[in-house]
């Protein structure tokens, strides 16, 4: 399988920094994004920390084990990595004043060949879109998620619910924290989206399948995304990772040739 992966960061129109982070390493295709929280720029600060860290040490690691590690050994690496970056961040904020409180959501993932590795923490989402049907395939860690699943609101109640910011998980705000992962099948032609609450909270899932379905580069739908996000409110920072599966044409020009066909 071959990835095509690309990011996209904004602002949005109503807040003066970007406590969003968002990064991927293409010889690994390790994919992560961040979104902050804190006083002053403590948000901005424990965001970055997360991206760096598990980039740097993840990718190593990735780098080492080689693309044939299985999944077990994968997804202990990486919630070891994460752990160890709830450290770093929970040590920071507890040794300056300023940075208090901070924290981050998390969605990381690793692509290998025909399946993801993903993990997640707090209301950062990743979706596939899989033929014409968009799925979000994170589950928020949200009072709001929570208040759904006890039958308290509907899905649709909570499309205006003033709780949306509420998450029951954060990296780096407690000296432990419980990453949730999942491994997913990758089938040739699946597009996933991570992206911040600053997308999702702005536009419908079926708003965002339409850009995903509709013509364009990545580059051009994340910037559709983006843009989108903006055009009804922009009320947050806005962060979109795009990752496009295919298949490997000289691979399957190998085995066409080794069939006989």
């Amino acid at each position: 399988m071959i990835y095509e992966i690309c990011t996209h960061t904004d602002p949005g129109l109503t807040r003066d920094n970007n406590e969003d982070a968002v990064a991927f390493d293409p010889a690994t295709r390790l994919c992560i994004l961040a979104d902050g929280m804190g006083g002053y720029n403590a948000g901005e600060i424990a965001s970055g920390m997360a991206v760096a860290f598990i980039k740097s040490e993840m990718g190593r690691w990735l780098s080492q084990a080689g693309r044939h590690a299985n999944a077990k050994e994968v997804r202990r690496a990486l919630e070891i990595c994460v752990e160890n970056a709830n450290h770093s961040i929970f040590n920071a904020a507890n040794s300056n004043p300023q940075y208090t409180g901070m924290g981050t959501t998390l969605v990381v993932g690793v692509f290998q060949d025909g399946r993801l590795m993903l993990g997640h923490i707090g209301d950062s989402r990743c979706y596939r879109l899989r033929g014409q049907e968009l799925q979000q395939i994170t589950k928020d860690h949200s009072l709001l998620q929570e208040q759904i699943d006890a039958g308290l609101i509907t899905p649709e109640q909570a499309l205006t619910s003033l709780n949306k910011n509420l998450v029951t998980r954060a990296l780096g705000v407690e000296d432990t924290v419980l990453v949730e992962v999942n491994e997913h099948r990758v089938e040739p032609g699946d597009l996933y989206l991570m992206c911040s609450d600053g997308l999702s909270d702005m536009v419908v899932d079926p708003g965002i399948a339409a850009i995903l379905t509709g013509a364009g580069t990545l580059e051009q739908k994340s910037k559709q995304l983006i843009a989108a996000a903006n055009e009804a409110g922009g009320r947050d920072n806005i962060s979109v990772l795009l990752a496009y599966a295919k298949e490997d044409s000289a691979k399957r020009g190998l085995l066409s040739r080794m069939l006989g066909k």
